[in-house]
């Protein structure tokens, strides 16, 4: 079986948007890929995360993977930072990558802003950590949103810098899997911007930890326009709004955005959204408490999370050894 890589931050609660754009996603590869999935604390730390609370959000993320469907008998589930290969080959990759491919990130440019001298360093060798994350598994195919593309692109680029440099085929070509009918859910308040954990009103996402009631508010509430739903998709081009909402619908449903507006379109935004409603409840209230049952022990959840990293260190310590060897350190 073809070996995946993937990881998210435990940077707040996940969100409909982190469910239905990726954490959904991984689950059906379990059965046909070897999947290795990540907790990733060392990407987070490009922003400043306080301590106390740091390690309670890592376990809620790996109580959530863990709840949307992630098999610890099917996948490896770990903690970035429990397996030190990452930041080994991190900086063996460091000093593979051009300074000019990673002035082209955009995604730098856009976190950076116009205050790029006083962002962290670690955000600007991001992308270089990313490639390590994957490539110390000797991972061929990444699950990733479109906004990461570029930085799957610099992955491949480091990859064979380092083959050419070392004249070896030692780091495979990686391919990106972009999939599901909502891989991009845009935030409630304004559908022109992605759904995100960092945003400033919570009124903008749903999180999987909202209550039944707390979607039906934020549903209610969503930024719509006063035209009712089309009947067909072109319809909603130049409704961003419209378009996000029906996109959760059809994806929570496992349909897809034409079935729905034929069944919807014609109508107004408060019948359609009582149905959305009942559809998040329905399908994210079992999520919810499962979270909050693996949350209830630490104990049981930390043990899981030590043997996936027991088994992730396992592939990557040989890989990253051998990588040394390569560029020529001494064996220890």
């Amino acid at each position: 079986m073809q070996r995946v890589f993937s990881g998210i931050q435990p940077t707040g609660v996940p969100t409909l948007g982190n469910y239905l754009g990726a954490i959904r996603n991984w689950v059906p590869m379990q059965d046909d890929h070897e999947c290795i999935f990540c907790v990733v604390d060392l990407h987070a730390l490009t922003v400043w995360q306080e301590p106390k609370g740091f390690g309670a959000q890592t376990r809620e993320m790996a109580a959530a993977l863990l709840a949307c469907g992630l098999d610890p008998q099917k996948c490896t589930l770990f903690v970035q930072s429990h397996v030190h290969a990452h930041a080994r080959l991190a900086w063996i990759f460091n000093c593979v990558a051009r300074l000019g491919w990673l002035n082209r990130m955009t995604q730098f440019k856009d976190k950076a802003g116009k205050d790029r001298e006083a962002v962290s360093s670690g955000l600007y060798v991001y992308p270089n950590l990313m490639a390590a994350d994957i490539h110390a598994y000797h991972a061929v195919k990444v699950p990733v949103g479109d906004d990461q593309k570029q930085h799957l692109e610099l992955a491949n680029d480091i990859a064979q810098k380092f083959n050419h440099d070392y004249g070896v085929e030692f780091f495979p070509t990686i391919t990106p899997l972009i999939q599901g009918v909502a891989a991009r859910v845009m935030s409630l308040r304004d559908g022109t911007k992605k759904m995100s954990k960092s945003d400033a009103s919570d009124a903008s996402r749903i999180n999987l930890t909202d209550t039944a009631d707390e979607i039906a508010q934020k549903i209610r509430r969503a930024k719509t326009d006063p035209e009712p739903l089309p009947d067909h998709v072109s319809g909603l081009e130049d409704r961003p709004e419209a378009r996000n909402l029906v996109g959760i619908l059809a994806a929570i449903t496992d349909s897809m955005p034409e079935n729905v507006l034929r069944e919807h379109g014609g109508k107004g935004f408060g019948a359609f959204k009582e149905v959305l409603t009942e559809a998040l409840v329905a399908h994210l209230s079992p999520i919810r408490e499962e979270m909050a049952r693996l949350l209830q022990d630490h104990g049981a959840l930390d043990a899981a999370l030590r043997l996936g990293a027991d088994r992730a260190a396992a592939i990557a310590d040989p890989i990253v050894t051998e990588a040394e060897r390569i560029v020529g350190f001494l064996p220890r």
